[in-house]
């Protein structure tokens, strides 16, 4: 597999990945909250074996790439980062259809993307997207972290629960250990946007109009399949898979039964590229 890599002109962190042959398609990566595209290298190597060439960007605050840990000003700093690597990989592949996949809030900026651009990907893959939290706050929480977000922006409110991303133990003390992952708590501003873009995609997810495939994992206690689900009825396209995995925990590709989400992956792609 051969591996590049270098900065946006943003100041964005990028990487590829390629087989030896032409590609048949490309698969931008959209990864998830406190994480980073490195940690994707094992699906890069399960698509670049169908011909695939992958692409993945570490989002602002995030692994290599430049900003507060977890802090935007903004939601759009994400899908800003997402359209700049698609402009990359226009002027490297400029006729190569590219489908994006997106994980955890990689499936929300992913899900963004497609609703603000709605002709530029060929389809788009979901893996326990944060469409809804599992455990939705109260409204006076909410409340709380909206003002939080104008008052004091960078204040940590709440840290994921690294244990909850895989039932495998070394996955997550590989998670743990990783130095280019954040542990700490997320932004109160981070927060509100993710608040506001929950509400903003479900309420535009009747705009999703390409192929599409969302899996979630049914015992996820980061991300909650209700969300999936609701998104897969609210799009409007006729070419649209849901796939719930029976016990599977958040991270549906570092699952122990990993080989088989790849499997409905690659045939979903392979019957579209």
């Amino acid at each position: 597999m051969q591996t590049a890599e270098g900065y946006l002109d943003s100041g964005l962190f990028w990487r590829s990945w390629a087989g030896d042959t032409l590609p048949r398609g490309v698969v931008l990566i959209a990864h998830g909250l406190a994480e980073h595209c490195g940690r994707y290298e094992h699906v890069a190597a399960a698509l670049t074996q169908q011909s695939f060439k992958v692409f993945a960007v570490d989002h602002l605050g995030h692994g290599k790439s430049p900003g507060e840990r977890v802090f935007v000003e903004s939601f759009a700093d994400y899908t800003d980062g997402i359209d700049s690597l698609f402009e990359l990989i226009g002027s490297q592949h400029p006729d190569v259809p590219v489908t994006i996949l997106g994980h955890s809030m990689g499936g929300l900026i992913a899900a963004a993307s497609v609703v603000a651009h709605p002709h530029r990907y060929h389809g788009a893959i979901l893996s326990g997207p944060a469409i809804i939290a599992p455990e939705p706050p109260p409204a006076w929480q909410q409340w709380l972290v909206r003002r939080l977000s104008s008052w004091s922006p960078k204040a940590g409110v709440v840290a994921l629960e690294s244990e909850a991303i895989s039932r495998d133990p070394e996955v997550v003390a590989a998670y743990m250990a990783d130095p280019l992952v954040y542990n700490g708590k997320i932004t109160a501003r981070l927060a509100a946007e993710l608040f506001d873009a929950m509400a903003a995609l479900l309420s535009n997810a009747n705009r999703i109009a390409l192929p599409l495939l969302v899996m979630h994992g049914t015992a996820d206690r980061l991300t909650a399949p209700e969300g999936s689900q609701a998104l897969v009825e609210a799009a409007v396209c006729e070419d649209k898979t849901l796939k719930m995995w029976d016990g599977l925990y958040h991270e549906i590709f570092n699952e122990p039964e990993q080989q088989h989400v790849f499997d409905v992956m690659l045939d979903w792609l392979a019957a579209r590229n």
